[in-house]
């Protein structure tokens, strides 16, 4: 390996160090409701998106919820001692990707069939924490 690759890779090994993200794989939900869900949260602090995706009515919250805690649960493990208001964590990121699809057939009038769709998804969630620079609090 080349000594800019390997600089370029121990760049990325230390920013993934203080990187705190959940995957959540083949989510059995269509990405288009997910998504509906994941611009809900995207941006805020993690207390009031959990507040969010605990009172909201749609099937897909409960999943992002369990996956906003566990990257919190992620944080915590390399943050001890750190409570979360402290740290103003908040939703960095949040993608919601297309997952495989299952293709199934439905009966149709008159010996033909009609193709159904079931769709899954991927969704990734960072956590970040925002930083206040002193020169914000002297002024």
């Amino acid at each position: 390996m080349g000594a800019r690759k390997r600089i370029r890779a121990e760049k990325i090994k230390e920013a993934k160090k203080t990187d705190y993200f959940a995957k959540l794989n083949n989510v059995p939900t269509s990405p288009r409701k997910m998504r509906l869900v994941a611009d809900m949260i995207r941006g805020k602090e993690v207390n009031l998106a959990l507040d969010m995706l605990k009172f909201s009515s749609k099937e897909a919250s409960g999943r992002v919820e369990k996956l906003l805690l566990s990257a919190i649960a992620n944080w915590k493990e390399k943050n001890e001692g750190v409570r979360i208001e402290d740290a103003n964590l908040y939703v960095s990121e949040i993608s919601v990707d297309s997952g495989r699809i299952l293709k199934r057939l439905r009966p149709a009038p008159q010996g033909r069939a009609h193709r159904i769709r079931k769709r899954s998804n991927h969704v990734t969630l960072r956590v970040a924490s925002k930083v206040v620079s002193n020169e914000n609090q002297e002024n």
